[in-house]
């Protein structure tokens, strides 16, 4: 049994895609970034702490014929040493695409699993480059009000992409969830079961 402890709809559409069948339930815990955390670290501990709370709550539900894994994940954006969650007004997202214009900036994803036998987690990297951005622009594009939900305030899948000439690494994980690499730490999980 897989559950996916993460209301992000990109994130449940992304592995439907990869043919997994899962529930949703999301994870309660406090998302505050600690002091002198760097930004690797900071989403592979939510991505686990996410993992282990669902987990928790439904350890009952765990058996040898039908182990239970929790699926956790963690997003954030990193320019210029700044750590970019989700804005947290229209104004934040402002200043975060300001931000982002004319540069490369890196995506973070955390993912964590887990199970009765232990967490196993791991974090994928994606630079994306930007084109400049006029102020127009990212006025127009903040007021749609599709950045308000999105680590770094824009959806790669939706308007912003047309901002985006250049991606290094895995597209999947600039959407929410690196998916290849998910499927990996899933095996991984189930393996350390057996």
């Amino acid at each position: 049994m897989l559950i996916l402890a993460s209301s992000s709809p990109r994130r449940r559409e992304l592995l439907a895609q990869a043919g997994l069948t899962f529930t949703v339930e999301s994870a309660d815990i406090n998302e505050d970034h600690l002091p002198h955390e760097i930004a690797a670290a900071y989403v592979q501990r939510l991505a686990e702490e996410k993992a282990q709370a669902v987990w928790a709550f439904h350890q009952s539900a765990d058996t040898p014929a039908d182990p239970l894994i929790v699926l956790g994940a963690d997003t954030c954006v990193v320019s210029d040493g700044h750590i970019l969650g989700k804005p947290a007004s229209p104004e934040d997202a402002y200043r975060m695409l300001q931000l982002l214009s004319g540069r490369t900036h890196a995506v973070l994803t955390g993912i964590g699993a887990a199970s009765r036998s232990k967490t196993i987690s791991d974090v994928e990297i994606t630079q994306v480059t930007f084109n400049v951005l006029k102020e127009s622009e990212i006025a127009e594009y903040v007021a749609t009000g599709e950045p308000l939900d999105k680590a770094g305030a824009y959806a790669i899948q939706g308007y912003a992409a047309r901002w985006i000439p250049r991606i290094e690494g895995c597209y999947f994980n600039v959407v929410g969830l690196p998916i290849a690499r998910t499927i990996t730490l899933l095996e991984e999980a189930r393996a350390k079961l057996g």
